[in-house]
């Protein structure tokens, strides 16, 4: 083993950040340093060449010197895993040459104060290191052990009367009739079975997988149910087909979209080109991981985010995610420095993560994900929810819901699947099996703490999203064939790994098959056949190739560099052999393989077996109907639960000054900002609504809208509607109120019919708790049989999770966490007690819980509606409530924060409910025909914390104060303001008033409609009503309350200097804002007369693994009159393409090697470390007639490219931002006089754009470089300043310099992603006077001018 060292690991605040947490458990305890270490496990025999390994890693050979009164401790990868880093790095590695096994990376910390006690040993261990993902070493020879192999896993027989205990020991869940069910089919079969067979048999009849529940037959308080409870959710669809292309049948459900031209490279040529108008559909999906989410907060919601996109990519013969959402239900959040009133100290489960470390690390997992695989997350919803029910007993989300879901573009022509024929390849295609997420499946299907521990750790899984772009793009250039697509049928690999995937693969086709465990790509040979079958490593699919395609489908997937493997065959018989060495087998006798992996079709019209002589040693070799057969049915007999007993809440005597700020504070309510930046909300180009809103960039949009390509202003809108906590007090109600929610969202955008919304429902539930099924029931009927069929909505897709509880008991070290930091004293479960009794059981169960995602495809999205208020003409706020003049406080946000510790809060009451499905019908009716009337200036839904909340995010969002006027609502000022019915507030101009009101009761909703506020430019927000002022308040003392959790927890996981100064600027009513200014006309476009020649120049759109903004560029690119080719760095590498024979190119943005040394830097190494290509580089530079443009990750590597770009010794290299964090912005750019040629007549202007990286901080090599580097682009305020204050230099690069050009211009490099704006509709917002073409494209119609 090597051992280099790098450079600190360890900023300032974070350094102080951990010393501070650890001197709260050894105050003499101190950070001395912290440095990453790189492990290296050279080839044997063989020795890499260690300058080039320390030139590459960045690495010493010589530590550090450690201060003598210091020890040092090792934080490395869990031993036994593989880490997402090393994955990466070690191909990178060996791609330039050096002959390595694998690298790994960890942190060396020197301590000063090492305790002598064990116990406080132990307690800061675990604060250096997460045991679920790492290990901690003594020494650095200790980690020697990260790369032992241990002896091969062995297979394992089964007694059949020892089914019981082996499904207590490998976590299987099965239930008792299924294994009788086992019992007897094994019986039958004359053997015992093997464990591989009986964890694939719980995999694929889990809860998770089979939805055993949904599936059953009911009985309630007595009475047999007709209808199961997927049969009600399919009487949807039954009653409401239209528009539906596929429901239930496939990963994703498919529904037609609006006539679009998809943009994509020539399969033949590489050449992009717009192909011809067709009616579109997209794919809709939404999963939840949850489980994995607790247990694991970063690989969990990373890994969930993962998984959905593969269903998108794997639905039909391939479709294309496209746009993402997520979305976070916890407990109390329990925040150190931001205690709330309501937030009461309870014992939790020590085995599951707290709410906080879950909001601190899973949202960040989820988006980096996304980021780095190249989907823009546009929508999402944070709710946190805890009550005390009684002795013991909570409803909360200590199990969260960590939904991940979106929709995807896929062809008409590839919905529906082909099934596979005897002979057919199967394959597996992605990354390499480890040792990660076994047995997932049926971890996720059981209550938390009825498994054991370690089977918790093993159910957890972990990323590589730049494996899952590869694989993606495999997926893209086979659909790009259209019809020749050579993918017959596929699935994603997710719970259960291949014993799911593969069983099903086959089943869905109607054959079976022979598969090879040899043949699958691993990275750890001790694996045994249960853990290499059954193991859930991610970013793989399971697919049919017809043999005569093989040989094509392998040379797309090295173009890729995706790694694949032909592991199978169809056969006519449907039955399962796994095996080792079988395919060879089988050769023998019937022709079925061959040793290098080609497969040749069987003779399955011979009379002779394709199958190997059966063998009891196989590990698999079952009939098929074992797994899909008649498996036992469950039934459920439920009764319903008694009234709920919480008091209802007595508003006479709440101050309603505080009320306001309470509810404000409340983390549903407050402000998702820190949410939202952290995910990148604009690659892909075909963004036309994100979270973020107006000048000031608020996340207060109520929808998420894409376009369906580059050249129509139509595309598909997507919402979510959730309102669980009502379950508690009203199932029925809530479900109708989520379902209603996402409709009253999705009223922002241009959808003109109800019918062709279609709904995803995720259903969660604590199954067997008492009461609970019976309410599960109820809600599914409400919207099943009853609301959805009166709206003609159908619900062709959802998922169930029905183990949402956790139950553990208080043993002698305390199980509490107060503050999400350190131990502290919790609640009591028993009157007068301040903590647990150790030994009491406690359980947490959360609300019968239904989240719906609404799609639909929308008509020109720049009619959308936004919260953003206009100014400059007199103007009213509405108030269209649909509650029916009901103002109902039942389960409110107002009740909960007057929760107190008591055991029984003020909950109670009755709850907002959608009475009258037809007034929602008139109300979507309403705002359509207002909207399209040119009537509507703004619109933001009512939902949690009522019309207040509503009415101060538009004033927040629009630096506007308002005058509300409570007299046609009411007497009571909080239900008024409060009742969280279903509605939205619209703004209308004055003068438009009669009309309005015209069409208010043409639509029968005069008495639903109320006018309530007019804006104002003052910063205060005023509440009157009978004549006199209720209540009122400064404007940023009511935007600080809404602004504290996100500002508490930037600061917990941020840089606090970055955090503190985006408060300052969010609070400041007077801050400018967003204030572009051009020197140029967008519309005049420049290379017409250029284009008008025919000639239309050849650039290359370059890209290397990883880089995902490569359409969106190419886009551009066309626009201007260039001809644009896809060009992977492997064309470049293998001789397949010659960059000579371009005029320019363009490096585009992505996560090229994931940027695990540091962005772009990988990229770089694989130019610089290649002679050959370094040379053609050189070369292509060296022409006066070339140009080059980087952004993003482009613009880092070719800053590291500096030496051999003529003019451009002076440029920085890009580090991780200031802040610490990916930051997914759009901020104002300067346009500074340059010679750059993409920028010629624009300088002076001023320009939002998008901003999504996480290392843009420009650092120079000298001051006397910053002063001679040629400055094209800077971050400025809206005054036009150079900008210094994040977030409106959101890197923190010295005088806003974000992009720099060479001394002749013609190599340009930016952080930021103008490509991605071509049009104005592409921006999250831009003066109404601005034309369809952005300014944007105009750098790159330059570019054609500058060709001639």
């Amino acid at each position: 083993m090597m051992v280099l060292e790098g450079a600190s690991a360890l900023s300032p605040f974070r350094r102080a950040r951990l010393e501070t947490r650890l001197q709260t458990l050894v105050p003499a305890l101190r950070i001395t340093g912290a440095w990453h270490v790189y492990f290296i496990r050279p080839e044997a025999g063989q020795s890499p060449d260690q300058a080039t390994l320390q030139r590459i890693l960045q690495a010493n050979a010589a530590p550090a010197e450690r201060d003598a009164d210091a020890s040092s401790r090792y934080v490395v990868p869990r031993l036994g895993t593989l880490s997402p880093w090393s994955s990466k790095a070690t191909e990178l590695v060996r791609g330039a040459g050096q002959p390595i096994q694998r690298v790994e990376r960890g942190t060396r910390i020197d301590l000063a104060g090492w305790p002598d006690d064990a116990s406080a040993q132990a307690a800061v261990a675990k604060l250096l290191h997460d045991p679920m993902t790492q290990s901690l070493l003594g020494s650095a020879a200790a980690a020697e052990a990260l790369f032992n192999v241990p002896d091969p896993g062995q297979l394992r027989r089964v007694p059949l009367d020892g089914l019981e205990q082996a499904n207590r020991d490998l976590g299987l869940a099965l239930a008792q009739d299924e294994i009788d069910y086992l019992r007897e089919r094994f019986g039958a079969l004359g053997r015992d079975p093997a464990d591989v067979e009986l964890m694939m048999f719980a995999q694929a009849n889990s809860e998770h997988c089979r939805h055993k529940i949904f599936n059953a037959t009911w009985t309630i308080d007595g009475k047999p149910q007709e209808r199961s409870l997927f049969r009600m959710i399919k009487h949807t669809h039954q009653q409401t087909p239209q528009h539906t292309l596929s429901a239930y049948s496939d990963n994703a459900a498919v529904v037609e979209g609006v006539p679009a031209a998809r943009y994509r490279p020539d399969p033949a040529t590489g050449q992009y080109r717009s192909e011809a108008v067709l009616p579109s559909a997209f794919a809709i999906k939404v999963e939840t991981h949850n489980h994995p989410t607790a247990i694991a907060p970063f690989p969990g919601a990373a890994t969930g985010a993962g998984g959905e996109i593969r269903d998108e990519g794997a639905t039909g013969r391939g479709g294309k995610p496209k746009a993402g959402l997520t979305g976070f239900s916890v407990s109390h959040l329990r925040i150190p420095t931001l205690p709330q009133p309501w937030e009461a100290p309870r014992a939790l489960n020590p085995r599951m993560a707290p709410a906080l470390d879950i909001m601190l690390d899973g949202p960040l997992g989820g988006a980096a994900f996304n980021n780095e695989f190249g989907r823009p997350n546009l929508l999402g919803y944070f709710r946190s929810f805890e009550l005390a029910e009684g002795p013991g007993l909570t409803r909360a989300y200590d199990k969260p819901i960590m939904l991940a879901g979106g929709l995807g573009a896929i062809d008409r022509n590839q919905v529906e699947k082909l099934r596979l024929q005897p002979g057919d390849a199967v394959i597996v295609l992605g990354g390499p099996a480890m040792l990660i997420g076994l047995g997932g499946g049926a971890a996720s299907s059981v209550a938390a703490g009825d498994s054991a521990e370690a089977l918790d750790f093993a159910s957890v899984q972990r990323e590589n999203p730049e494996m899952e772009r590869r694989c993606q793009e495999v997926i893209d250039r086979c659909v790009a064939l259209g019809v020749d697509n050579p993918i017959r049928w596929f699935h994603d690999v997710g719970a259960g790994g291949l014993s799911n995937a593969i069983p099903e693969l086959l089943h869905d086709s109607g054959v079976g098959g022979i598969i090879d465990l040899g043949r699958v790509l691993t990275d750890d040979p001790s694996l045994s056949p249960l853990e290499l079958w059954c193991n859930e490593s991610q970013e793989r699919y399971v697919l049919g190739v017809p043999q005569a395609r093989l040989e094509e489908f392998a040379a797309i997937c090295a173009r890729e560099r995706c790694p694949f493997a032909a592991v199978g065959v169809a056969t006519a018989e449907e039955r399962l052999v796994v095996g080792y060495g079988v395919l060879d087998a089988g050769n023998r006798e019937s022709g079925v393989g061959n040793r290098n992996g080609t497969l040749v079709a069987a003779d399955t019209a011979s009379h002779h077996s394709p199958f190997p002589t059966r063998d009891s040693q196989l590990p698999i070799d079952l009939p098929m109907d074992v797994l899909f057969g008649k498996a036992p049915k469950m039934h459920r007999d439920a009764a319903h639960p008694g009234a709920p007993q919480w008091p209802v809440l007595q508003t006479a005597s709440l101050d309603l000054q505080q009320a306001g700020l309470r509810v404000l504070a409340h983390p549903t309510v407050a402000s998702k900002s820190f949410l939202v930046t952290i995910g990148d909300r604009s690659v892909g180009g075909l963004t036309a609504r994100e979270q973020m809103i107006g000048p000031w960039q608020l996340p207060l949009a109520d929808c998420a809208i894409t376009l369906a390509g580059f050249d129509t202003f139509e595309g598909e809108a997507m919402s979510i509607g959730e309102r669980t906590p009502l379950a508690l007090l009203n199932a029925a109600a809530s479900a109708r109120m989520a379902v209603g929610e996402a409709i009253t969202n999705l009223c922002a955008a241009p959808v003109q019919t109800l019918d062709s919304i279609k709904l995803s429902a995720n259903w969660m539930a604590a199954a067997g708790h008492s009461g609970e099924d019976a309410l599960l029931y109820d809600a599914v009927r409400a919207i099943g049989m009853e609301l959805c069929p009166a709206l003609e909505l159908s619900v062709p897709v959802g998922k169930d999770s029905l183990s949402m509880q956790a139950q553990w008991q208080v043993g002698n070290r305390e199980s509490g966490i107060g503050n999400g930091e350190t131990p502290q004293p919790s609640a009591s479960t028993i009157p007068d007690s301040p903590f647990p009794i150790p030994g009491e059981t406690l359980k947490s169960v959360s609300p019968v819980s239904l989240i719906i995602s609404a799609f639909a495809p929308v008509g020109d999205v720049r009619t959308q509606l936004t919260p953003l208020l206009r100014s400059g003409e007199e103007s009213e706020l509405w108030l269209i409530g649909l509650g029916g003049g009901k103002q109902r406080l039942g389960g409110s946000v107002l009740a909960q924060v007057y929760a107190d510790d008591t055991a029984l809060p003020a909950f109670g009451g009755e709850v907002p409910d959608l009475d009258d499905a037809q007034r929602l019908r008139s109300f979507f009716e309403l705002i359509r025909d207002a909207r399209d009337s040119g009537l509507l200036l703004a619109y933001h839904d009512r939902s949690d914390g009522g019309a207040f909340a509503a009415l101060c995010e538009m004033a927040f969002a629009s630096r506007q104060g308002l005058d509300i006027t409570l007299d046609a609502w009411g007497d009571d000022a909080f239900r008024s303001l409060f009742n969280e019915e279903l509605g939205a507030v619209v703004q209308i101009a004055s003068e438009d008033r009669a009309a309005f009101a015209d069409l208010v009761e043409r639509h029968a909703l005069t008495e639903c409609a109320q006018r309530i506020a007019r804006p104002t430019g003052t910063p205060r927000i005023r509440v009157s009503g009978q004549g006199r002022v209720l209540a009122e308040w400064r404007w940023e003392e009511l935007f600080d309350a809404w602004w504290s959790v996100t500002h508490a927890m930037q600061k917990l996981r941020d840089n606090p200097d970055s955090a503190d100064e985006e408060r300052a600027l969010a609070r400041d009513f007077k801050a400018s804002g967003l204030r572009p200014k051009l020197v140029f006309d967008p519309s005049d476009d420049v290379a017409a007369p250029f284009v008008a020649t025919g000639t239309r120049p050849k650039v290359a759109i370059l890209r290397e693994q990883g880089v995902n903004g490569q359409i969106e560029m190419a886009y551009n690119f066309e626009r201007a009159g260039f001809r644009p080719y896809d060009v992977h760095m492997s064309d470049l590498i293998e001789g397949r393409v010659d960059l000579s024979a371009f005029v320019g190119f363009a490096a585009c943005g992505g996560f090229s090697y994931g940027d695990v040394l540091g962005a772009g830097r990988g990229w770089a190494t694989s130019i610089l470390e290649r002679s050959a290509l370094r040379d053609a580089f050189a070369a292509f530079f060296a022409r006066s007639d070339t140009f080059a443009l980087g952004v993003c990750n482009g613009c880092q590597m070719l800053s590291q490219l500096k030496d051999i770009i003529p003019g451009a010794e002076h440029w920085p290299r890009f580090l991780r931002n200031r802040s610490e964090q990916f930051e997914a912005r759009t901020a104002l750019l300067e346009v500074v006089e340059s010679p750059s040629i993409f920028l010629r007549g624009m300088a002076g202007s001023r320009i939002p754009v998008a901003v999504a990286h996480g290392e843009g901080r420009a650092e120079f090599d000298s001051a006397v470089d910053q002063a001679a580097a040629r400055v094209a682009l800077r971050y400025i305020d809206g005054d036009g300043a150079v900008a210094s204050q994040y977030p409106l230099n959101p890197n923190g690069s010295p005088d806003g310099i974000t992009g720099l050009t060479s001394s002749d211009g013609r190599v340009t490099i930016l952080m930021p992603h103008p490509e991605r704006t071509p049009r104005s509709a592409n921006l999250s917002w831009y003066p109404v006077d601005w034309g369809d073409d952005s300014p944007w494209l105009r750098m790159f119609r330059n570019a054609r001018v500058w060709c001639g």
